[in-house]
């Protein structure tokens, strides 16, 4: 089946960066879709960034927008999600998810991890 494990959360700084990693199993990993979705306290969960299956961006989050990248390595079945600039309003959960669809839109991921807790403190 379809595993997803987040890595590489953690407290920073207001202005800090953070590197967050994502290593999937279970699927042929270069034929899927894969996203960033992030809750947090008290709200729904959103959707940050994705990358198509040909390793194109998705349009980001406005909120994320110039400050997050996303990117792939189909060599090591890993997506990871670039943080710059991070702001106290960044805190929250943040999920990997993959899609079957090589190009999806944020409501076709149907397979989520766990998550990894990012703090920014300000």
């Amino acid at each position: 089946q379809v595993q997803l494990v987040e890595s590489g959360g953690g407290l920073v700084q207001s202005g800090g960066s953070l590197r967050l990693s994502c290593a999937a199993s279970g699927l042929t990993f270069r034929n899927y879709g894969l996203a960033w979705f992030r809750r947090a306290p008290g709200k729904e969960r959103e959707f940050v960034a994705g990358i198509n299956w040909n390793g194109l961006a998705a349009p980001y989050a406005d909120s994320v927008k110039g400050r997050f990248t996303i990117s792939r390595e189909n060599a090591e079945n890993t997506v990871y999600l670039q943080m710059n600039s991070l702001k106290p309003e960044d805190t929250a959960v943040y999920y990997c998810a993959a899609s079957q669809l090589r190009i999806p839109t944020p409501a076709q991921y149907a397979y989520f991890g766990q998550g990894t807790q990012v703090t920014v403190s300000s």
